[in-house]
């Protein structure tokens, strides 16, 4: 499944917010240098969908705030 993901990093609070079926909006606290808000973001979607990180794949937009995130399941 493809979701499309609206990053906000330097939040206060990391959260994540399902807009549509296939939209969602993550706040993450990370900061997005070296990978570190990417990987925040994985770490949020894993909880939410209770599967492993592994599953999970950015496969568009490693450095911009839009994501087009692959979920295996």
């Amino acid at each position: 499944m493809k979701i499309f993901v609206k990053v906000k990093p330097r939040a206060k609070n990391d959260s994540l917010i399902k807009i549509d079926e296939n939209n969602f909006l993550v706040s993450v606290k990370a900061i997005p240098e070296k990978g570190k808000a990417n990987e925040a973001v994985i770490n949020l979607l894993a909880q939410y969908f209770k599967i492993s990180k592994n599953n999970i794949k950015i496969i568009s937009g490693l450095s911009s705030k839009n994501k087009i995130i692959e979920v295996l399941n």
